[in-house]
């Protein structure tokens, strides 16, 4: 079987990158890096200098940006002490967490490890002239703590996303270097909270939403273009740097929410298409919180929750992204993890609640990441009605151009850093509170007390340039990837198995929440019936190959290996192959596309034959 489509030209791939070259490359602020061979991404996780000492860039909760470590170093030259290290946060709350987080697991480790309030300290620096509030503040929270310290200070920045970002360093530094940047306070303590938040089960109080119609009800009427009346159309991109007037950064956010909101609204998108799906209606901007990153909108969700329903058990359904089962572990108070996410595991969900467990909130991924796995919301969402606890869903791979899944969740999270940008140059993340939900008010109002906005401008003027063709680029990718799906499934003899929506035994609970035109998302797994069928494919693909997904071009990754290396007989109890291989798909031309993983699929057949 030889693809015999001819060569399109217009192909958007990042072939031939080097080891350690960004992705894509020439990129300042990529957020991938190219990882072209298996042995590389052992490499890599061995912490082996023939690959480390190569990288130019990283994802980058995983891999601190050059940028970043230059600005650590100027800071640390003057302000850390003997045997110190330093990490930077973009405000006092999220420095005080991390501080918090430190001390906590220091003290709870084997080795219970005993942290004085003296050995680690905040030191807040800012723009030593007077600003012109037009134009954003130079503003970072340094922590200095101990060498040994360091990787748990690590651990929060990776699990949580809440570190700053390249392009907040690069501004930062060069107000460093003309003078403008200097200590406005130390600080041994914890900010001081002059607003505290209640904690305590207050879906038991009388002021707890009970009815779907209070938050509706209740809330003010906003015209879906935001209280200043700005349309993403009306947006005009500024050209971002000292000059930059904040009004235009504000304008960006508001753009990005309205993409958001404007989704779910309306009958009718961008792209002519319409759905027949009975959609939550009036979602305004003003439902749309935006984050650094994927990561910080599920963790700051989690806070939220953890101060809104007191010390209690949340729930992960299914088997998510390694870092959102990482924030319910380290962050919460009791997590129960039911790692298939099938109808056996939400039995077991049921049995659990009827013997009296309380559960708060449950994680949820649509589908779900490597697996694309579906979980059945409506079984779900019946449950959590019944039972009073508040649902959150992350539709990354999904994304809201395909599925509908707000009608089940009480909370949605994306990582926009994925396919909503598509570019791989910036990071970000979206929340979005469901105004149809009981517990809308409650939710609404302690998010507008507690939600920050760190998202640093440039980035969010990249990220509304870069989604404005968000939706039409779905389409294409949808088409790429279920093509792709079709000519994996035709090589059972080295394939063992294909994992898409479409294709997964779970495929009713996903069609359940599918716009009639939407698609099955453009990401994929494939597992070999060997270890060395698996090597030899990687290999040879000509794709680019490194982290992240959601790529404008096709990016491959030996996910379960590079996610999971340190605890891969953990996750072979739910299925995931230690050889699995994740393939993002891309814009490249169709018959492109093909013939490139036909001829890698034909080099393996020839491979096999041989040994």
């Amino acid at each position: 079987m030889v693809f015999d489509g001819k060569w399109e030209p217009e192909m958007n791939s990042v072939p031939g990158a080097e080891l350690g070259e960004a992705i894509p490359s020439n990129t300042e602020h990529a957020i991938s890096v190219s990882l072209p061979t298996w042995r590389s991404n052992v490499g890599y996780e061995e912490n082996e200098n023939w690959v480390v000492s190569k990288m130019q860039s990283g994802y980058p909760r995983f891999f601190i940006h050059p940028e970043i470590i230059a600005l650590e170093k100027s800071i640390s030259d003057t302000h850390s002490k003997a045997k110190e290290r330093c990490i930077l946060f973009p405000s006092a709350v999220v420095a005080s967490a991390c501080r918090s987080f430190v001390i906590s697991r220091l003290r709870q480790s084997e080795n219970s490890v005993q942290v004085s309030d003296q050995e680690i300290r905040i030191i807040f620096l800012s723009s030593s002239q007077v600003q012109n509030t037009l134009h954003p503040q130079a503003d970072v929270w340094a922590i200095f703590l101990p060498e040994s310290f360091y990787p748990t200070a690590r651990e929060f920045w990776q699990h949580t996303g809440e570190g700053i970002s390249s392009r907040r360093a690069v501004y930062i530094h060069k107000a460093l270097r003309e003078g403008n940047l200097s200590v406005i306070k130390q600080s041994i303590d914890s900010p001081c909270d002059n607003n505290p938040l209640h904690r305590g089960p207050s879906r038991y109080s009388k002021h707890c939403g009970g009815n779907a119609s209070i938050g509706t009800n209740s809330r003010k009427q906003r015209n879906a273009s935001g209280s200043d009346g700005i349309s993403t159309n009306d947006f005009v991109e500024m050209r971002y740097g000292r000059n930059l007037e904040a009004d235009a950064v504000q304008q960006a956010k508001l753009a990005i929410k309205q993409r958001i909101s404007g989704s779910m609204v309306t009958d009718c998108d961008s792209t002519g298409r319409t759905s027949t799906q009975g959609r939550v209606q009036k979602i305004s901007p003003e439902d749309v919180f935006l984050f650094p990153t994927g990561m910080s909108a599920i963790y700051n969700a989690h806070r939220l929750l953890r101060t809104l329903f007191g010390p209690s058990t949340m729930v992960e359904f299914g088997f998510p992204y390694l870092d959102t089962l990482k924030v319910l572990e380290k962050f919460g108070d009791g997590c129960l993890f039911l790692g298939n996410g099938n109808d056996s595991d939400l039995d077991e969900l049921e049995r659990v609640i009827d013997d009296g467990k309380q559960i708060s909130a449950l994680f949820c991924e649509f589908p779900s990441n490597p697996l694309l796995r579906s979980p059945n919301l409506k079984r779900l969402r019946a449950l959590a009605s019944r039972h009073r606890f508040v649902i959150v869903v992350d539709e990354t791979i999904g994304n809201f151009v395909n599925v509908d899944v707000l009608p089940y969740a009480d909370i949605l999270v994306s990582s926009l850093t994925k396919v909503f940008s598509g570019d791989s140059n910036v990071m970000g993340g979206s929340c979005v509170i469901n105004p149809e939900m009981p517990f809308y008010q409650d939710i609404s109002l302690l998010a507008a007390k507690m939600f920050e906005d760190n998202y640093w401008g440039e980035d969010a003027i990249f990220m509304e340039r870069n989604s404005r063709d968000f939706a039409s680029r779905v389409l294409r990718i949808n088409q790429n990837a279920e093509a792709l799906a079709e000519l994996f499934l035709k090589w059972p003899t080295i394939i063992k198995r294909v994992y898409y929506p479409k294709h997964d035994e779970s495929r009713a609970y996903y069609d359940d929440c599918k716009y009639t035109d939407g698609g099955y998302g453009g990401l994929l797994s494939i597992t070999f019936h060997s270890t060395e069928l698996a090597i030899r494919f990687y290999d040879t693909i000509k794709t680019a190959k490194g982290p992240s997904l959601g790529t404008n071009f096709t990016l491959t990754s030996p996910y379960a290996l590079l996610a999971h290396y340190k605890e891969l007989n953990w996750i072979a109890q739910y299925g995931v192959e230690s050889h699995l291989i994740r393939i993002s798909v891309g814009l490249e031309g169709k018959t492109t596309l093909l013939y490139m993983f036909e001829q890698a699929l034909l080099d393996v057949a020839s491979f096999k034959n041989s040994n």
